[in-house]
């Protein structure tokens, strides 16, 4: 039986890029967010993870469903997915790496290598809706 990890990811596109961010000590890039806390909903799960992330405060009322995308997990056996709830939202504040994350970057679509599958797959679906470059 496969074994689901159930994360949100904030959708934050740019110049035909995507929003992306690399933790410490890791190589490839995600979608920003994470896993919900016992008894939050997705929109205060996304809006903590955001805010601790990358130190934007999101807009509750801008915030509208994407879809939820599953791949493999990186980094963990083959019997583990990873499913992410992806949302879009505007935001307020300056953009920054904060707490495990190292380093945040715009990619763009020719360059999705750089990415966790669960992202590769996001980016194809926004790929298909020329929403990327």
């Amino acid at each position: 039986m496969k074994k689901e990890i159930d994360k949100l990811a904030w959708l934050y596109i740019h110049d035909g890029k995507l929003l992306c961010a690399r933790s410490k000590n890791k190589a490839l890039f995600y979608i920003p967010g994470g896993k919900r806390e016992q008894g939050e909903s997705d929109q205060q799960a996304l809006i903590r993870e955001v805010q601790e992330e990358i130190s934007v405060k999101l807009i509750p009322a801008s915030i509208k469903y994407a879809g939820i995308f599953k791949a493999p997990a990186d980094g963990k056996d083959s019997d583990t997915i990873v499913k992410l709830s992806c949302y879009f939202a505007d935001f307020q504040g300056e953009l920054s790496p904060d707490a495990e994350i190292q380093e945040i970057a715009f990619i763009s679509y020719n360059n999705k290598s750089l990415c966790s599958l669960a992202s590769i797959k996001v980016m194809d679906w926004l790929k298909s809706q020329n929403l990327i470059g």
